[in-house]
């Protein structure tokens, strides 16, 4: 019997600990915004449905794109991932009343349940965390595809924001957001209809280029903003294909937008015509005709996939026709 008691002294007492810390760290009841009440809604996506019967008021995001939802529709953060913070978010960086969260792609949990959020927005990159997320507080998941935005990628970023417009709610907003991003989406499709130039994206690490195609996580410059791929379709995912310079000699693009992913990872300057000192690319079309846009790389390859850096995109891709 002693033993048997033991036993499960031994199970209860972690556990109760473990309750007891988390409810030293609840905040009172004084400290929490009151709950505004709203018609329960229920949000489906890739990894199941959320249920919302509460507006929220302590949002976490963590994924950049979902920040720059937040941002544009007036909604504060109180935890985000700080490793990797684009230049148009640079507000949240140094605001100490926002949770730092910790990585992009491996959120600190700890820290989450710590903000106390009452909505916790993700993304595929978090996905293997949804489980435990979901025991802190509801939990959305962004449908965007990394790997292959060829379909509807531009669709799935508006539906997003009208559907976080609507939990918010903030739907007229929400609608004057999404008009403006067509309004920009409709612009570049004018640029580049009936327009023969071929392109070709290409990521700059560590001088070594990676390729990507319609199949790949630029897949809907092609397919949604109309611009003629150079190279030949190939399903290159999240990174791209390896090329060599001759690759790109040989492929010959009139357009060539250079994303510099080594600037972005260990926050370096921005590579520039000056700096790339590869003679067979300067033997392409684009690069004689000047039309090598070094792009904005962290909205291409931080983000890519919310309003702001879908303008910034837009702007970069009709640069490529500018000259």
């Amino acid at each position: 019997m002693k033993r048997s008691l033991n036993n499960r002294l031994a199970r209860f007492l972690p556990l109760a600990l473990v309750a007891l810390l988390q409810g030293c760290d609840q905040p009172s009841a004084n400290d929490m915004p009151a709950q505004e009440a709203m018609t329960p809604l229920t949000i489906h996506h890739a990894l199941g449905s959320t249920v919302i019967n509460h507006r929220p008021q302590r949002v976490a995001a963590l994924d950049m794109n979902e920040v720059d939802f937040l941002d544009q529709l007036d909604i504060p953060v109180v935890g985000m991932p700080k490793d990797f913070i684009p230049h148009f978010l640079d507000k949240y960086r140094d605001d100490p009343t926002i949770e730092d969260l910790g990585a992009i792609v491996r959120p600190n949990l700890e820290r989450v349940h710590r903000a106390h959020p009452d909505l916790i927005l993700m993304t595929s990159l978090q996905a293997n965390d949804y489980n435990e997320l979901t025991q802190i507080a509801p939990t959305l998941h962004f449908d965007v595809d990394y790997r292959n935005s060829q379909t509807n990628h531009i669709d799935v970023v508006m539906e997003h924001l009208m559907d976080l417009g609507q939990i918010f709610g903030k739907q007229a907003l929400a609608r004057q957001r999404v008009a403006e991003l067509t309004h920009t989406i409709e612009e570049v499709r004018r640029v580049t209809q009936g327009r023969p130039e071929k392109a070709l994206i290409l990521l700059h690490n560590n001088g070594a280029f990676h390729s990507f195609g319609v199949q790949s996580r630029y897949g809907f410059i092609f397919t949604e903003l109309g611009v003629a791929p150079a190279a030949p379709d190939s399903d290159t995912g999240l990174h791209g294909q390896p090329v060599s310079s001759e690759f790109i000699q040989q492929a010959d693009p009139d357009i060539i937008y250079v994303v510099d992913r080594t600037a972005v990872m260990e926050h370096r300057p921005t590579l520039s015509a000056d700096s790339l000192a590869n003679p067979l690319l300067r033997q392409t079309n684009a690069w004689r005709n000047d039309r090598v846009v070094f792009v904005d790389p962290e909205a291409w390859y931080v983000t890519a996939a919310s309003v702001s850096s879908l303008v910034i995109i837009a702007d970069d891709i009709i640069d490529g026709y500018r000259h």
